[in-house]
């Protein structure tokens, strides 16, 4: 009963975290900054970590289905 939002919430996770960490890669690609008004090299720190972060959480969601 209990995989199905363990299920759903993984997804989320992954989709999230996989989309952050190639926004992040292509803008640093790019040379275009991750965040306005920000040292670029913190803001993409920040958002590798997050992206990370959320693909863990993800993995973690999916090893308690």
């Amino acid at each position: 009963m209990e995989s199905g939002p363990a299920i759903f919430t993984g997804s989320v996770f992954a989709v999230f975290g996989a989309a952050l960490v190639l926004w992040t890669a292509v803008r640093l690609r790019q040379g275009a900054p991750v965040a306005h008004g920000t040292n670029p090299a913190v803001s993409a720190a920040v958002a590798a970590f997050a992206g990370t972060a959320a693909l863990l959480l993800a993995v973690w969601c999916f090893t308690r289905t």
